[in-house]
């Protein structure tokens, strides 16, 4: 029996990533001069997730990052990538 395959991001890698996200979320932020509180009432959201999202907290819900995206003007691209495709084994 063939087992689902899931994507596995080397942790390197996967961390790499969300800290980028995570930079290009608060320069935005104090480039609009808002603070996290601020940002988080604009969104919708806590302020607890707007210090998450800046702190690459790997579990973030991705509708509520869309939402603070839009607010700092953002947009989330998908794009060709390096992820490894591997098997349960």
């Amino acid at each position: 029996m063939v087992r689902p395959r899931k994507l596995q991001l080397p942790n390197d890698e996967r961390t790499s990533k969300l800290a980028a996200l995570a930079q290009a979320v608060r320069s935005r932020r104090e480039t609009l001069g808002l603070r996290q509180d601020e940002l988080a009432a604009l969104a919708g959201c806590s302020t607890s997730f707007v210090s998450f999202v800046e702190r690459a907290k790997p579990t973030i819900q991705v509708g509520k990052l869309l939402d603070v995206l839009a607010v700092l003007g953002l947009d989330l691209s998908v794009v060709p990538g390096t992820g490894r495709i591997a098997h349960d084994d």
